[in-house]
């Protein structure tokens, strides 16, 4: 009797997975089923509802592990998706803003901010290079004067940046720069005192760009 029962519950498991298993599966999960289910003794029943609580228990591992992961993987390919498709809006809207946060946490146009870092970056080399060499000195002086005219052709008495204080800061040392030259020569060479000043003038103002 417990054999039969054991049979008939074998029976119903497999019945109820044919949506699931393949039709060989099936009929090997059937065979197995009426195999055990011949033998009348108490080891043989024992032995039957092994086989029929392992091949559930594989049917369930090949159902979960074949199956879950791919929606996982799709919702977690979707979240990817909205990340990236977020960046992306957002590095078009940083090209299109005309304006930029500064170190000092202003907004400040990008055009100034770029020209402004412009001539920090070649009057400091100017100012630093030896005068010794003389044709990488003329180089980077070349490249300092042109950064420094573009800046004032285009910024100069300008009321959306003359009141910061990267601005001031620059104006100072260009105009201690022109004033030098202006009373010296332009041949005449920079004293230290002169120069350091400058320097100082550019790092401030590089703290507010």
């Amino acid at each position: 009797m417990e054999a039969f029962l054991a049979a008939k519950t074998c029976s119903i498991i497999s019945s109820k997975m044919e949506n699931i298993l393949k039709p060989d599966k099936e009929n090997k999960l059937e065979s197995r089923c009426r195999i055990a289910s011949s033998s009348q003794a108490a080891p043989s029943s024992r032995r039957h509802t092994i086989v029929c609580t392992g091949a559930l228990f594989v049917t369930t591992l090949a159902f979960n592990y074949g199956l879950t992961p791919s929606v996982v993987w799709a919702e977690d390919k979707s979240k990817g998706q909205e990340e990236d498709d977020t960046g992306v809006v957002g590095a078009i809207k940083s090209l299109l803003d005309p304006n930029e946060k500064t170190k000092s946490g202003k907004v400040l146009p990008k055009a100034y901010l770029k020209s402004a870092r412009e001539v920090v970056k070649t009057l400091r080399e100017s100012l630093k290079e030896d005068p010794n060499d003389i044709a990488k000195f003329r180089r980077t002086a070349d490249a300092a004067k042109e950064s420094i005219r573009e800046y004032l052709s285009s910024w100069r008495g300008q009321q959306t940046v003359a009141q910061e204080e990267s601005y001031v800061e620059l104006e100072r040392a260009i105009r201690s720069l022109a004033s030098f030259y202006s009373k010296a020569g332009p041949s005449a060479p920079l004293p230290e005192e002169v120069k350091s000043e400058i320097l100082n003038d550019l790092d401030t103002a590089e703290g507010f760009l």
